[in-house]
């Protein structure tokens, strides 16, 4: 009875050791976001429903900044169609 919730647990932990640079930065980015957005959420709308807001909106943006903030040399552009891409940055800029 025991066998399947032991393989499935052992799993996702030796899963969780094979993490990139990006995906750490990713989660860490996440995690800062949604503790600071379910603060300001909290203080700002004074109930759960606004600290639960704040926490999803924090903690995507932290993922997202994550994500990107552990790629040196690389900047945020826009192609032809208005759509964001990453590139490398030019000369001079970090």
């Amino acid at each position: 009875m025991w066998k399947l919730p032991a393989i499935v647990l052992s799993t996702a932990l030796l899963a969780a050791c094979q993490t990139t640079p990006q995906e750490r930065g990713a989660l860490t980015g996440g995690a800062i976001g949604a503790g600071t957005g379910a603060v300001a959420g909290a203080i700002i709308g004074g109930s759960a429903s606004s600290a639960a807001v704040g926490a999803a909106i924090g903690g995507a943006t932290g993922a997202i900044i994550g994500a990107v903030a552990n790629r040196p040399g690389y900047c945020y552009a826009r192609d032809r169609y208005g759509n964001r891409i990453v590139v490398e940055c030019p000369p001079g800029y970090y």
